[in-house]
């Protein structure tokens, strides 16, 4: 069976400054597409851009902000033509709580950016999309939308809205030939582990025997993943959930 290619194709990966959504715009450049990487971070979009190569794009974008994402849309179909993939991998920081620790605030942003977020860029992007006859959109999600854990009732709950809103884009948009699916990572190595362990030797010891494979995931894993479900190898998969969580959830 060939590699999964996506020669030609532009796509759109919001958080691409991060440790997954970098891996994902890399792996979608050596697949043959031509990439905008989004990121709150402007310098973080542009390194991986730099590292993806003269078809890559790098933008700043606050998905929580509607102007921007349209904006964003527009300046990817305007270099690249129209989108075909769309990955919104884009998260913001979220601390430790109940919800009787965290602020409204903080719960608002943490939906604002994790939820909102892929709402706002889907709806600048389904437009061209449909109008090209069709494409992919993938929503990272996590293990954490399946199964809950201790003191992440907003980041649980987001992820889990995540999953719902990749289903019910599937229900509305399949008759135009679009495809949208979920993919829910397990705990990566990433810099958003810190937040939680401190140092990558604590997370790897602590969150690592929690999978079954007793070891944390790679984001180079994670982007396979999306290259899949972003690639015609996926043709006849939508509205679904792709676990890739190191059998975290199995038991």
């Amino acid at each position: 069976m060939s590699e999964p290619s996506l020669a030609g194709k532009t796509s759109i990966v919001t958080g691409a400054g991060g440790g997954i959504g970098q891996a994902i715009c890399l792996t979608f450049a050596r697949a043959g597409a031509k990439v905008a990487c989004l990121d709150i971070d402007l310098a973080a979009a542009e390194k991986t851009a730099a590292v993806c190569g003269t078809e890559a794009l790098a933008l700043r974008c606050d998905v929580s902000s509607e102007a921007e994402t349209r904006a964003a849309a527009a300046t990817s179909v305007s270099r690249f033509g129209a989108v075909y993939v769309l990955v919104n991998a884009a998260a913001t920081d979220d601390r430790n709580g109940t919800i009787l620790d965290i602020s409204a605030d903080e719960w608002s942003r943490v939906f604002a950016v994790n939820v909102t977020g892929a709402f706002l860029m889907s709806r600048a992007v389904l437009p061209t999309m449909i109008a090209a006859g069709g494409g992919s959109i993938i929503h990272i999600a996590s293990q954490l939308g399946r199964v809950a854990a201790p003191a992440r009732a907003a980041y649980c709950t987001s992820k889990g809205a995540i999953i719902q809103l990749a289903k019910a884009m599937a229900v509305d948009h399949a008759g135009q030939n679009i495809r949208v699916n979920a993919l829910s990572p397990g705990a990566v190595e990433t810099r958003r582990l810190l937040l939680r362990y401190g140092d990558m030797a604590t997370a790897r010891r602590v969150a690592g025997p929690k999978h079954l494979l007793n070891r944390l995931g790679e984001p180079e894993e994670i982007a396979q993943a999306a290259l899949f479900l972003a690639s015609d190898a996926a043709s006849f998969m939508t509205g679904a959930d792709m676990l890739v969580d190191g059998g975290y959830t199995t038991i």
